[in-house]
């Protein structure tokens, strides 16, 4: 089976070899449902769980397992690329393996904040126990603290450091000799002073028991490493804050997975381009005045059919990047909606002057003939613009109405075409 033998290597020892494949047979029978549009995305994201719950866990497993999606799956149900469904089944596709990211991280973050939890209970049971029976440096080096993947640190009422195990020193880049005894905020200097020490300050005062956050802390070797800090206070028996304890994973790898798959989520894969979801959020949030400019391409539909998907799509490129370049003066957005539509959002919009200003850079940078797989190849772009005042509560009809406004411009376009030939 082409799924299990990517997934090799990236171990999951709770499972035989011949489990794994019947597991992933009964996954790849409800993606390629999704894929055919019989079964909604969300099934996407139940199988990405169900293979971090069969312990694949490492990037490698999400990455290989997108291209079966992508790659494998689309091949099984569309042969050949001339097939009528080809782009509709690998668009899918994409959306699926975008969804199985998703779900991926998500199951991730879950199970790893599980394992995180549980090592902060189990610390902080110890550390209490041995204090109510006057053994607190015992709690310190005991083995749970000494001997845990994660970081830990313990720090005094004033707010200098009485222990971390060698885990916590390499997350900070320090050498774990010279942590106790010195200041939380000597250790960490000026450039990681922030919210985190703010809180910590509020558990040494006594106004807050504990707090967790998300932190990036910029290493003196120059690294930054994003940091899951969890932080408790200790207490006697009469209420009074005896010392901190401070639980740290380093989740930097995480997080730049997270940020990539959320990256290829929301942008197109062949443009690069942000895709249809992005761009709807970004209206959604954008600063009016706005302008839209609604872009179908002239002809298009000629080059796949002469020149075949392969240069049809390096011209689709190139339009993206010309797109771009065009309205970098006014920071426009440029997303591809999808097939030879892109759009493009000008926010703080000075007026429907400057959108049809616009209108004609985007017009203007289609002009030039462009060489792709050696074919000189000529595109040009019908266009509709919508210019409002403030951001549409029903983005729908703006999406309307620059459609509408387009094919207006497509067919005066069609029309002064008919009556040159015709003076010809």
């Amino acid at each position: 089976m082409r799924w299990a033998e990517a997934l090799d290597g990236a171990v999951a020892p709770t499972l035989t070899r011949t489990q794994i494949e019947a597991m992933l047979a009964g996954l790849s029978e409800a993606l390629e449902a999704v894929v055919l549009g019989t079964a909604e995305l969300t099934v996407a994201r139940d199988a990405a769980s169900v293979l971090v719950a069969a312990n694949y866990r490492d990037a490698v497993a999400v990455s290989r397992s997108v291209v079966v999606i992508c790659h494998d799956l689309v091949a099984d149900i569309c042969p050949t690329t001339a097939g009528p469904n080809y782009e509709r089944i690998r668009d899918r596709a994409v959306l699926t393996a975008a969804e199985f990211a998703a779900g991926f991280t998500a199951a991730l973050r879950t199970a790893a904040l599980a394992e995180q939890e549980a090592t902060l209970v189990a610390t902080l049971a110890a550390a209490q126990e041995a204090e109510a029976k006057r053994q607190l440096s015992e709690a310190r080096f005991a083995a749970v603290f000494a001997g845990a993947s994660v970081g830990i640190g313990t720090i005094d009422v004033t707010g200098k450091v009485l222990d971390a195990n060698l885990a916590m020193a390499e997350m900070l880049g320090l050498p774990v000799e010279l942590m106790p005894g010195r200041a939380v905020d000597e250790l960490l200097g000026p450039a990681n002073i922030g919210y985190a020490f703010a809180e910590l300050q509020r558990l040494l005062s006594g106004a807050s028991d504990r707090f967790r956050l998300e932190t990036e802390h910029l290493r003196p070797d120059g690294a930054i490493t994003t940091i899951d800090l969890s932080m408790s206070a200790v207490r006697d028996s009469a209420g009074q804050v005896r010392f901190l304890i401070g639980v740290a994973v380093d989740i930097t790898e995480r997080k730049q997975l997270a940020d990539r798959l959320w990256h290829d989520a929301n942008h197109d894969s062949l443009t690069g381009l942000p895709n249809r979801t992005l761009f709807f959020d970004r209206l959604a949030n954008a600063s009016p005045p706005i302008g839209v400019c609604y872009l179908d391409l002239d002809g298009f539909k000629e080059i796949n059919d002469v020149w075949g998907h392969t240069v049809g799509d390096k011209v689709l490129r190139v339009v993206g990047e010309r797109l771009r370049a065009a309205v970098g003066p006014v920071d426009g957005l440029v997303a591809r909606l999808g097939g030879d539509e892109f759009i493009v959002l000008i926010e703080k919009c000075t007026g429907a002057g400057k959108l049809a200003e616009v209108s004609g850079w985007l017009s203007q940078a289609l002009v030039e003939a462009m060489e792709v797989e050696g074919h000189l190849v000529t595109v040009a772009a019908s266009i509709g613009t919508v210019f409002l005042d403030d951001v549409p509560t029903a983005p729908d009809q703006l999406m309307h109405a620059a459609d509408t406004a387009m094919y207006r411009n497509k067919a005066a376009q069609t029309m002064r075409e008919s009556r040159f030939r015709q003076r010809k």
